[in-house]
């Protein structure tokens, strides 16, 4: 079961989520301007206790990426949440996409399987 998807389309910011979902979507909007915007708390699948908020997913969709290869993109996402990821965010699936390749494919592939943790 995938957590909750809290997405953002068109700048439009709305949403729900906990507090370190909400500062993801706002620190990735602030540093890539994206044209889409999903955020997904994947905490629940991982063990941890309600309202942990650990492993995420996002899929940026910016026209920051063109040119761009595929492991500066994530550096770009990575470096928006480095507070983050020194602190409380423990796992981060990242999908760095243009315009352009989102127009052509506009799905997400699966999360992927929970390995370790808890659940062994």
């Amino acid at each position: 079961m995938r957590g909750p998807l809290l997405a953002a389309a068109g700048g439009a910011m709305g949403g729900a989520g906990g507090p370190l979902a909400r500062t993801i979507r706002a620190k990735l909007t602030a540093a890539l301007q994206p044209t889409h915007l999903e955020v997904r708390d994947d905490s629940p699948r991982h063990g941890g206790p309600p309202g942990a908020e650990t492993h995420f997913g996002v899929l940026v969709v910016s026209g920051r990426f063109a040119g761009l290869p595929l492991l500066q993109r994530h550096r770009l996402v990575h470096e928006a949440l480095r507070a983050e990821l020194a602190g409380p965010l423990h796992a981060l699936q990242v999908i760095a996409r243009t315009p352009q390749q989102w127009q052509s494919d506009p799905h997400a592939p699966p999360a992927p399987p929970c390995l370790g943790g808890s659940k062994r």
